[in-house]
């Protein structure tokens, strides 16, 4: 049995959160032509060309999937994709959403590609996890990447993206404004509902962090490929197990004493 689903089946036996997270598609903000089709009383017009000096911005949309509660977040970032942007983005989710729909859980499992923004390898990514999540909120995070060839086995492909793109098929992307209300207005029979949150941070390429900083990661990689499986945990806490996934949980904290911390970074 893969690993992604033994810990999916040990988190949700103990109703702790679980997410599946992938930035999707980037797309140009203005009078675009947008694949698909819509009714419309009047044809669109749209620009012949998809030239990104007539653009007013681009859309970089960072979708996180809760699996347990059905919900999706889209966070529409303006500047680039990088591991900062992605740390950002699922703590941004958790002080809106997750804290709100789990106030008693300390675990949180997120599914991911093994690529992107949220690669195996990369340090950015897991001291942003660290820093962001643990040290802000005081949760542990486990973290299952799918090998290469097998995304398509994670929940996000198929919701809630593959959705939006239903609800803004046929239509330009004028505005950053157009682009959130479409994410919005998002639903399904089934009871999947899209919140949209717009992150107009300015992100640098070639972040990395220190050696200094890379000592102080937490890091408990799984017997079963230990690279692309981890746990990321506080130094001080008493162990237990989630299944076959072992995993740290803290005592409870007050959040309100934890003030977030902004690491040191170098560039290259």
């Amino acid at each position: 049995m893969p690993t992604s689903l033994r810990s999916l089946r040990s988190f949700a036996s103990q109703n702790a959160m679980m997410v599946s997270v992938d930035t999707k598609k980037k797309e140009l903000v203005g009078c675009f032509k947008n694949d698909g089709q819509s009714w419309s009383k009047q044809p669109i017009t749209v620009n012949d060309h998809d030239f990104r000096s007539q653009a007013q911005g681009m859309v970089i949309p960072y979708s996180i999937y809760d699996i347990q509660a059905n919900r999706g977040s889209v966070v529409i970032g303006t500047s680039i994709d990088t591991p900062w942007f992605a740390t950002d983005c699922l703590a941004l989710w958790y002080a809106e959403e997750g804290q709100k729909l789990y106030p008693d859980t300390t675990e949180l499992l997120i599914l991911a590609d093994g690529g992107g923004s949220n690669r195996t390898g990369s340090y950015v990514w897991k001291y942003g996890l660290q820093t962001k999540l643990y040290n802000r909120f005081g949760i542990s995070v486990t973290v299952c990447h799918y090998p290469p060839g097998t995304s398509k086995w994670n929940p996000i492909e198929h919701r809630p993206f593959s959705e939006i793109r239903k609800n803004w098929a046929g239509r330009p992307l004028e505005s950053y404004e157009t682009v959130l209300n479409y994410i919005l207005t998002t639903k399904t029979k089934t009871g999947l509902k899209v919140k949209a949150y717009l992150l107009e941070t300015e992100y640098e390429k070639g972040m990395k962090i220190s050696d200094a900083q890379k000592e102080k990661l937490i890091i408990s990689p799984h017997k079963v490929q230990p690279k692309r499986n981890y746990t990321l945990h506080p130094e001080q806490s008493r162990l237990f197990v989630l299944g076959e996934v072992s995993c740290q949980r803290t005592n409870k904290i007050n959040r309100n004493l934890l003030a977030a911390q902004k690491p040191e970074v170098i560039f290259a």
